[in-house]
Order: C-alpha cells, then sequence, then structure tokens
C-alpha cells in the first residue's frame, strides 16, 4: 500500500533471517576463489534437473510389505503413507471409482507395490518428491467414420481464440492416429498433408485451451478454428474485461499469453514480463519483492502520479488515493493468468481510470472445463524458493472449482530484502440456466518483505557490499534485523453474473471488494539514522543491541530511538454493469454504469519500544499553524507497543460514473465511439489534528467531474495489412494528495482536474511467417498540479507551493518485428523511440498558510523543453526461441535502455538552464529454457530462467533533486545483478 501521504519517508525491508556477524562481501573475494564459486554456481544449476528427476527415482527405493484381500483402494494407501512416509494426493472422488484390492508382498521396492496396485485401477501415479500424485486415466475417444469416396489431401486453416479471435502461434495439429502432426504460424495459419489417411481427423491443441478434434472428411479449408481457454470453458465472460483484439479494436496492443508466463516469469515481478513491449519502462527499484515500477510511453505508475491503470478482469485496482500500483498485493496472479495484455495510450476501457499512458489488464483463469492441476517447486539464486499447487474439478453437473496456492520466499538481492509471500486463487462457478452463469472469486496474497533507500552512487562504490548495500540494515538479538518492513494482505473478492439474454443481448454485472490490511515499519526517535551505533564503521550493520541499551539505562524509561509501524486499513467496494445488445447487423451497443466507494484508515503506532518502557509522544501541533504531530485530544501521552502516534485520519474517495460505446463493424471494417462521465468525491476525518468537539474534524465533500471521449477505426486492407487511427479526450481528478494541503483538512483550492489530448496511427502487416506493427502517437498531458509542502523553521509554520497547469507534451514511434523462418525458429525485436518534455514554463505560483491564504508567490518555474525524466525515452529488444528438439526449447532476450533522465520533481526547477542527470545507457541479456517430458505418464517441464546473465553493473533509477545534473548529487538504485532460478512442474 502506499504511505506517501505520510510527512516522513518510509523505506521498508523484510522479516530478519540468519545473522551475518561480519558483512563479507563479493568484492573481497580474491579472482580464484570468485571463478570457483561461479564454477559451481553454474555447476548446481545444471545439476538442478538431475536432482529433480531424482525426485521421482529416488523414491522407488523405498521397500513396502503389505498382505490385503479385498481390501479398499483407500486403506492400502494409507498403510502405503505409514510404511514409506509419502503423502498421498489424490481428489476424493476418485476413490468411488475404485476397485478393490489384493495384494501380498513383502520387502518390495515402493514402485513395483505401487505398479501392482493400480493395474486395474482407472488412474495412473507420479512422485513428485514426497508426494504419491494419483490422475484418472484418460479415456481413449472413438472418432466417428466419415465414408468418403474422396478425402482431402492437404488440410489449410487458422487457429484463433474463440472469445478474442487473436491467432494461436505455435498450435499444435495432429493428424490422429499418426504421429503427422505441424505448428500454426504468426497468423495462426496452418497446412497438413493428411493423404495417409482416409477418413482424416485433426486434433488441435494448445497450452492454456481446451483441446478440440474436428472431422476434415473431404475438406481443405477448413477457415478458423476456435479454440476455447481452458479457464473459461464453461462459456462464462470474463466480466467487462475490455480486451482489444488484434486487426479489430483501433489500439496498440500487446498480448502475452500463459505459455510465455510460465516460461519466463522465474522470481520477477509481473511487470518485468513486460519489458519487451515498445514503450513499457520497467525497474525493480530496490528489489524488494512486489516492488517493481512501470511506466508507459513516458507516464509512471509511481504514488501520487499513477498514470498507469491496472485492471483485474476488468477490474481497477489502482490505489484510489494516489494512483500506485502495488504489485506485492498480487505476486501470485501469474500463477492463474491467463493473458495479461498491454493497451498503450487510449486503450479499450470504457470506464474512467487512470489510464493517461496505458493500460495492464490481467485476466486470470475462472472456470476450468477440464479436471486436473500441477504442482510445482522452483528454486533460486539468493535462497529463492517457490512451492505452488492448483486443482481444478471441472464442469460435473454444471458446478465447476478451481483452487491454487503457492509459498514464495527469499533472502532477497540485496542486504535486508528477506521476503516471505503467501497466494491464494479460486473460482467456484455454477451454470444457473443455458444462458446465465454465476461465479465467485478471490485472489490476494499475504506477504512481508523489504525494502532499502536510495543512496548516492558513491556510497553504493565504496561500500564493501557494493550495489547490494543496505544503509537502514541492522543486527538485534544476535540476528540481522531490518526494520524497514513491508507487510500487507488485500485479498480481491468478486461475484461475475453472465447472462445472455437472447442472441442478441446480454447483461454482464460484477460486484467486488477489496480489504486491506497491513503497513510498513521504521525508525523513529529524536536520534537520527545517521548518528546511530553500528558494529563497525558507516557502511556495517546498525547495533540495535546497543541501542536497546541506551533506551534501558534512560533515567525515566523513555526510549529515545523505537521502531514504529505506518498503517494502512483499506475497504474498496465497487459496480459495473454492462448492457450489450446488437443494433441491426451491423452495431454492438454497449451501455453501463461504474460505482466505486473506498475508505481508508491510516496511522502510525509504536511496534517495538527496543528496550524502553514508552516513548514520550505529547502534542505539538497546531491546526492555526498547519502542523502535524501527535494527538490534540491526548497531548500528555506515553506511547507503549500498539499505541497510535504521530497521525490517525480516515480518508474517503468515492465515483460513480455511466458509460456508453458503439461499435460499428463490417466486412474488413470496425469503429467505435466511446463517451464516459464520472462524478469523483474526496473527504477527509483527522483523528489526531483537531478537537473532537471541533467540526472541522471531518472536512466537506470536495467534487470533480470527469469524463472521457474517444472514437477510433481499423481496416483491414487484406488478409494481411491493416491501418487504424484513434483520436480522444480524457480527464481524471487530483490525486487526493493534492486536494488536502499539509496533511490536515485544508482545501486547496487551485486542485483542478487533469487532461489529456491524443492521438495515434499504426499499421499492421502479418502472414504465417512474418509479422511488423508500427505505431505514432502524440499525448498532451494538460493542467498537471502538484501541491508540495514545505516548513520554515523560524516560524515552524507548514506552507504549501501550489503548481498547477503544467504541460506535457509525450510523442514518439514504436515498432515490433517477428520472423519465424523454420517452425523451430522464431526471432524478433522491438524499437521504441519517445519524445517526452514540458511544453511551457508554470507560474506564478503561489504559497499559501494552512489556513490557505496566499503569503507569497514564487515568480516563474522554468520547465518549457526539458525532458520528462524516470524513464528511458529510447528502447530496444531483440529475442529468439529455438526448438532445439520437440521437448526442448531456449530462448534468449536482449534490451537497450538510452536517452534516460534522472526524475526531478518540477516544482524544483527554481531556475533557468537546468539539465538533470542522464542515466548511462545500459543493455541486460538473459535466457530461459523449457524441457518438457514424461513422469510416470504425467505431463512435465524443467523450466530454468537467468535474467541479467552477464551480471551487469547499471544505475536503473534515479533521483536529482537539485537538477544540476551532477552524479555526485543525485541518489539512485542499481538494478539488480545475476539472478537465476529452476523450477519443475507436474501436470495431473
Amino acid at each position: 500500500m502506499d504511505f506517501s501521504t505520510f510527512s516522513k519517508p518510509l523505506y521498508l525491508s523484510g522479516l530478519a533471517n540468519k545473522i551475518t556477524p561480519v558483512i563479507n562481501c563479493f568484492s573481497r573475494i580474491n579472482p580464484d576463489t570468485k571463478r570457483k564459486l561461479m564454477m559451481r554456481i553454474k555447476l548446481i544449476t545444471i545439476l538442478l534437473f538431475a536432482a529433480c528427476l531424482h525426485l521421482s527415482a529416488s523414491s522407488f527405493s523405498q521397500s513396502i510389505s503389505i498382505s490385503e484381500k479385498n481390501a479398499s483402494l483407500e486403506s492400502v494407501l494409507n498403510k502405503i503413507e505409514q510404511q514409506s512416509g509419502y503423502d498421498v494426493f489424490l481428489q476424493t472422488e476418485l476413490l468411488n471409482k475404485s476397485t478393490k484390492v489384493s495384494i501380498d508382498v513383502k520387502n518390495t521396492p515402493m514402485d513395483k507395490v505401487l505398479d501392482k496396485i493400480f493395474k486395474n485401477q482407472p488412474f495412473t501415479y507420479a512422485i513428485v518428491g514426497h508426494t504419491i500424485v494419483l490422475k484418472e486415466k484418460t479415456a481413449v475417444k472413438t472418432a466417428t467414420v466419415i465414408t468418403s469416396a474422396a478425402a482431402a489431401s492437404v488440410v489449410t486453416g487458422k487457429v484463433v481464440d474463440a472469445d478474442t479471435k487473436e491467432p494461436l502461434v505455435g498450435a499444435s495439429v495432429l493428424l490422429k492416429g499418426t504421429s503427422k502432426a505441424t505448428s500454426t504460424g504468426l497468423d495462426g495459419s496452418f497446412k497438413l498433408d493428411v493423404s495417409e489417411s482416409t477418413n482424416p481427423v485433426l486434433v488441435f491443441s494448445y497450452i492454456g485451451y481446451v483441446s478440440k478434434e474436428i472431422e476434415a472428411g473431404d475438406k481443405t479449408k477448413l477457415g478458423e478454428v476456435g479454440l476455447k481457454s481452458s479457464a473459461t470453458g464453461m462459456s462464462e465472460v470474463v466480466v467487462n474485461g475490455d480486451v482489444a483484439i488484434d486487426r479489430k479494436t483501433p489500439v496498440a496492443v500487446t498480448t502475452v499469453g500463459p505459455q510465455f508466463i510460465e516460461e519466463h516469469i522465474g522470481a520477477q515481478d509481473i511487470p518485468q514480463l513486460l519489458v519487451g513491449i515498445p514503450g513499457v519502462m520497467v525497474t525493480a527499484q530496490g528489489g524488494g519483492y512486489g516492488d517493481s515500477r512501470i511506466s508507459i510511453r513516458g507516464f509512471s505508475s509511481k504514488s501520487g502520479n499513477g498514470n498507469v491503470a491496472f485492471t483485474i478482469n476488468g477490474i481497477p485496482v489502482n490505489d484510489p488515493e494516489t494512483g500506485a500500483i502495488y504489485w506485492s498485493d498480487f505476486s501470485g496472479i501469474t500463477d492463474v493468468a491467463s493473458s495479461i495484455q498491454v493497451q498503450r495510450g487510449l486503450g479499450a476501457s470504457k470506464i474512467i481510470i487512470p489510464s493517461f499512458g496505458g493500460t495492464v489488464n490481467i485476466t486470470t483463469r475462472s472456470t476450468d472445463m477440464q479436471q486436473g492441476g500441477y504442482i510445482s517447486q522452483t528454486i533460486g539464486s539468493d535462497g529463492y524458493e517457490k512451492t505452488a499447487i492448483l486443482i481444478s474439478t471441472g464442469l460435473k453437473n454444471g458446478w465447476a472449482a478451481t483452487f491454487q496456492g503457492s509459498r514464495n520466499s527469499g533472502d532477497g538481492f540485496a542486504d535486508g530484502l528477506n521476503f516471505l509471500g503467501y497466494n491464494y486463487f479460486a473460482n467456484v462457478s455454477k451454470i444457473l440456466t443455458p444462458n446465465q452463469t454465476l461465479s465467485f472469486n478471490i485472489i490476494g496474497a499475504s506477504q512481508t518483505h523489504g525494502q532499502r533507500a536510495e543512496e548516492s552512487i558513491a556510497d553504493f562504490q565504496q561500500a564493501p557490499q557494493g550495489i547490494k548495500w543496505n544503509y537502514y540494515d541492522g543486527v538485534k538479538n544476535g540476528q540481522e534485523y531490518n526494520p524497514y518492513n513491508n507487510f500487507f494482505s488485500e485479498p480481491l473478492v468478486s461475484i461475475n453474473h453472465d447472462w445472455t439474454i437472447n442472441d442478441k443481448s446480454s447483461l454482464s454485472t460484477v460486484v467486488y471488494g477489496l480489504f486491506g490490511n497491513g503497513g510498513g515499519g521504521g525508525i523513529a526517535g529524536s536520534v537520527p539514522v545517521a548518528n546511530l551505533p553500528r558494529i563497525g564503521n558507516f557502511y556495517t550493520p546498525i547495533d540495535f543491541d546497543a541501542i536497546q541499551r541506551t533506551n534501558a539505562a534512560s533515567a525515566d524509561g523513555s526510549a529515545s530511538t523505537y521502531i514504529d509501524d505506518s498503517h494502512d486499513q483499506t475497504n474498496w467496494y465497487g459496480l459495473r454493469s454492462t448492457y450489450r445488445t446488437l443494433l441491426g447487423k451491423y452495431i454492438d451497443l454497449s451501455v453501463g454504469i461504474d460505482l466505486r466507494y473506498y475508505v481508508g484508515n491510516h496511522y502510525d503506532e509504536v511496534h517495538d519500544l527496543l528496550g524502553a518502557d514508552y516513548v514520550q509522544y505529547n502534542y505539538s501541533g497546531s491546526p492555526a499553524l498547519g502542523t502535524a504531530s501527535g494527538d490534540i485530544n491526548n497531548p500528555v501521552y506515553n506511547a507503549v507497543v500498539g499505541s497510535k502516534i504521530d497521525y490517525y485520519n480516515r480518508d474517503y474517495v468515492e465515483s460513480g460514473g455511466a458509460f456508453a460505446q458503439a461499435e460499428y463493424s463490417k466486412n474488413n471494417f470496425t469503429a467505435f465511439a466511446t463517451l464516459s462521465g464520472s462524478e469523483d468525491a474526496d473527504k477527509r476525518t483527522d483523528f489526531f489534528n483537531y478537537l473532537n468537539s471541533d467540526p472541522n474534524q471531518t472536512s466537506r465533500w470536495v467534487n470533480y467531474t470527469t469524463y472521457q471521449a474517444k472514437t477510433g477505426a481499423n481496416y483491414n486492407i487484406n488478409s494481411q495489412m491493416n491501418i487504424f487511427a484513434n483520436i480522444g479526450y480524457l480527464t481524471k481528478p487530483p490525486y487526493f494528495g493534492n486536494v488536502f494541503e499539509n496533511y490536515t483538512n485544508q482545501i486547496n483550492k487551485s486542485a483542478i482536474t487533469e487532461k489529456l489530448f491524443s492521438y495515434e496511427l499504426g499499421y499492421g502487416f502479418k502472414t504465417s511467417d512474418f509479422s511488423a506493427k508500427v505505431n505514432l502517437y502524440r499525448t498532451q498531458y494538460s493542467d498537471r498540479a502538484f501541491a508540495s509542502t514545505y516548513s520554515d523553521p523560524a516560524t515552524e509554520q507548514l506552507y504549501t507551493a501550489n503548481v498547477s497547469g503544467v504541460g506535457e507534451l509525450h510523442q514518439g514511434a514504436e515498432l515490433e518485428l517477428r520472423y519465424r523462418p523454420i517452425k523451430e525458429i522464431s526471432v524478433g525485436g522491438m524499437l521504441s523511440l519517445g519524445d517526452w518534455y514540458y511544453t511551457s514554463n508554470a507560474g506564478p505560483v503561489s504559497v499559501q498558510n494552512n489556513q490557505g491564504a496566499v503569503v507569497g508567490t514564487v515568480k516563474q518555474i522554468y520547465l518549457k523543453n526539458e525532458k520528462v525524466g524516470d524513464a528511458a525515452q529510447t528502447t530496444a529488444a531483440a529475442f529468439a526461441d529455438f526448438s532445439v528438439l520437440p521437448q526442448i526449447k531456449l530462448g534468449v532476450v536482449y534490451n537497450f535502455y538510452g536517452n534516460y533522465t534522472s526524475y526531478v520533481p518540477f516544482q524544483n526547477y527554481t531556475s533557468a538552464n537546468l539539465e538533470p542527470y542522464k542515466l548511462p545507457n545500459y543493455s541486460l541479456w538473459s535466457v530461459n529454457g523449457v524441457f518438457k517430458f514424461k513422469m510416470a505418464g504425467f505431463d512435465s517441464e524443467l523450466i530454468a530462467t537467468v535474467n541479467n546473465l552477464l551480471n551487469t553493473k547499471y544505475i536503473s533509477d534515479s533521483e536529482d533533486y537539485s537538477g544540476a545534473g551532477q552524479a555526485s548529487g543525485v541518489s539512485v538504485y542499481y538494478g539488480l545483478g545475476r539472478v537465476f532460478t529452476t523450477g519443475l512442474k507436474v501436470k495431473f
């Protein structure tokens, strides 16, 4: 969650693991030892494969003695569990189909015993780790015999997603009963010789989709073959997902499917899967679990400036107060994602969301038609471990359910970045009638993880730990201890109802809620962090044991240093309903409502007194002066663990909107027009800065009216080429921190709605072996605002400088290429050239006191022609995938980042001709590999990833608050070094 609205910076960290009494760093190791260590790491990576296979092989050495006659399968398996220590995993309903077991063995290997037990059972089995996994044997279908005088010799067609009509690249097409097969090209097309079969039946399959058989007979052209996603197989619609369709929806869009996610995710955060998309910039920031940030076309996802929208099945999940995206809240979503779609620019969303730069929409699996699941185990560098399991019942008697869970843990790339997360997903669906489906979904994560602050380049270079150094890491009670830890849980719960009214009309409704609880720790007290004792020099850990001794010796028992937690407790509720109907033959009309309500409680509390009895936290704030410190209702206060201190406020955000979209589609031409409107309101209650009897303790509602209007068209010139264009005007309300000043209920009268005007042209070319996309965009961002608060030490008053009316221009060109010279090799790349800068100076800027009175002005903010920083304006990528053998696939990815300017708060441009620090260009290489095989009849795969293969040292994030452009004056994060994972996945 977000803590940026609080007056102090929070740099968070994770739970402590093992003690490192003296920080030994890699840079101190001599070169020979380094080489040996790296050779061992490489050897371990290679041996991981053998180790994973050994999970199955080693289990067979168990000896079993058992004598049973006409016993139930369940009782026999229980005895095997007792003797072997292995667990048996199966779906209970399989036992109902089992037959009686008679067996008499003594000191017999477990695999032999299991072979005898299951010889006449409708099951097969595999041993994964210390678990015996059971699965129903697949029944062999008998194809209907076709009598045909002249069967087809060559059959052609195109395989697509049945819902989105997106081509499925690399789908398998098999001539049933033979080994003859082919795979689809980049446009989904295929050609297969079936002359050796008199009654050809083609089997179509693709990962994440339900397989399909089609009797070709004497047909030579099958046309479009639509495969249904296995996650939406019971005709349930993912409600209001606003998914764009290639060669139809006139927006710049890139979609990654479940196979790409599975093969590339490794230990990465969600957005790091998207680095190969034009206009997308992703960094891991400090390297904390789930702390990555994303920018699209120069628009950021950062707190207080969140202009990248994030939706899950069409449900907006950006923080309502700041617009920020917190990936750690949904870190396990990649395990259940059926697709991740990035819509750049205006996008296809009908509702008003913070999508000035673009939208990331994740569609999760909801209902699996087929019974089954998987178990997986992944290990990696820096102590990374992940265990995951998924179970689907399949559709039975109108009911279907899918459950998934995983556990992630690790030490993190840098000191003090330990993390532990539990992720979960569940879907239960019911077909109410042939035309109605009801679905319940829950997805979330309960996690704790570490963060660290940006530091100077010089400190990272001089620290023995190098780029892994963490200024806030420490030692307490003989163990590593970093007090800056983020802990949060925020499940998303939704109920979806889909009703097909008739062949022309449908009604889709989702009711949802997000329930967040957690926060982040920090060091507080009268002693600055720079003056706290350390176990050695400046680069060694903070000595919290010494701090405890100091506090224990305090004459009055009070703490001079203590640990506090900043808490967020949030509840979001929403309803979105869409009615669709076909007007005539060619116009699809959608109308609907979008209602949202949010309340967030924010407060600070004492977490650890570090050996003291209490912390003295008397009220020293003044609503008259606009300061905020302590509780005015309890002015003399000795706080203990669990006591609220510093601040306590409740924020409200609500909105109600309506939308309408008309889409015209005939032959090769598609056009749409969307109009949306919303009334948004903010309110704030401050329990600490105002007396309980003060009517000003709760502010009035502050209202803003926002709307969006956009239109576009796509024309398919022929089966290979298409062109599109879109244009739109969007507005959105200012973020909560700009509505209220100085962390009080004082309303900022200068805050107004922000505007965006954008237009774009696109061209696409696609054949079976080559595809290309070109996009040109131009976006004008107007009335951007920022309320900067600062204090006057002489008067102890807080003031606000309201910078408003700031304009930006974001324009550029994007290119995507993909080529498949033979079916075993696929290569491609992208190039993105951006030109993002401020269009004019701002000012005069008014300076107000806490009562809203203007007490001064800043003549001018010198912004004109300055670059919009915080993202590389030139990015490029190249990739190659090699199917070495049918079972082995290798991939390599190259990424380049250039023309990258530091982040500078624009209110700091108080003099002309500033040139912020420009980050050095950098390039990164990554590789991955997949090996597919059978384990005791189960489909299994070994997946390995290595990111930053060459262990490149580079600056990924930089802040230049002076704007002077000197490397010595910036605070930076270095990017992650080499990170690798190896995982085994067994599907049943």
